[in-house]
């Protein structure tokens, strides 16, 4: 089967949970595939500014990929596309966050998240290393949002409320649940699939002709956009319901086996 683009999610994809940096067997079996003619990149909903370093600083991994959900996508290093979230609709997330105890929203400004709504602690609970990062603004930033994310510091069920909420009231944005306490926010209609579907056009390229892995709910639109989605062990029930075919654990270093297949021109999965 020819394949030509492969996109990966990163954290509990490539990336084991604690670990800063992917396997060195991760980044050669990119190399791999990239001296074998393919494209390769991250699909993650991390800004771009973030990802290089889970590489190495080695760009090459990364030149192509889609970042924050895909609301950023990069092509050979240049970036070719971007979208921002609308601020009335942001104003409504962070008004329902800001009244519901535990909740909040960040922004990020580049590298540098800003807490729009709620407390750095329950940020730290959240997402530790941008709790540990963060400036608590009080309010939404004075430019246009290109990544924010909602979070909560209570359970899994909680969050599981607030996101239904979110979804029912703020009809132009969708929020997805990237994490059990974590979620993303994109324009209503725009996702990871819509910008696996935006790349494969953009290329010329078949969405028969992409593999794309993931472990997380955020990944099912892109599993929905491609015949060929991975998903990896231990990845959330329903993206492993989704996902076409099944490999070992991201600790295992499965995806990296799997791209070296590919890159050898062998076809690794079955049923």
């Amino acid at each position: 089967m020819a394949i030509k683009l492969i996109l990966t999610d990163i954290d509990g994809t490539v990336l084991p949970r604690g670990q800063k940096v992917v396997s060195r067997r991760t980044i050669a079996a990119i190399h791999a595939a990239l001296d074998a003619g393919l494209v390769v990149g991250p699909a993650s909903g991390r800004g771009f500014a973030w990802i290089p370093a889970f590489f190495g600083g080695d760009d090459a991994c990364c030149a192509t990929a889609l970042a924050t959900n895909g609301m950023q996508i990069y092509v050979s290093g240049e970036k070719v596309m971007e979208q921002t979230l609308p601020a009335a609709a942001l104003e409504r997330v962070r008004a329902i966050t800001a009244e519901t105890p535990g909740a909040g929203l960040v922004c990020f400004d580049d590298m540098v998240p800003l807490v729009a709504s709620g407390t750095r602690g329950d940020l730290t609970r959240a997402f530790p290393a941008y709790g540990e990062k963060c400036v608590e603004l009080g309010r939404l930033p004075d430019f246009a949002v290109v990544k924010a994310n909602v979070f909560f510091g209570g359970d899994e069920a909680g969050m599981a409320e607030l996101v239904a909420r979110l979804n029912a009231e703020v009809g132009a944005l969708d929020v997805d649940r990237a994490m059990p306490t974590y979620s993303n926010i994109m324009p209503r209609g725009w996702n990871k699939g819509a910008a696996v579907r935006w790349l494969a056009d953009h290329m010329g390229v078949g969405l028969d002709e992409v593999v794309v892995f993931g472990d997380a709910d955020n990944d099912l639109p892109m599993f929905a956009a491609v015949p060929n989605s991975v998903a990896v062990s231990g990845a959330s029930p329903e993206a492993a319901a989704a996902a076409c075919w099944h490999i070992g654990a991201c600790e295992d270093d499965a995806v990296a086996a799997a791209i070296g297949a590919l890159a050898r021109g062998e076809w690794p999965f079955s049923r």
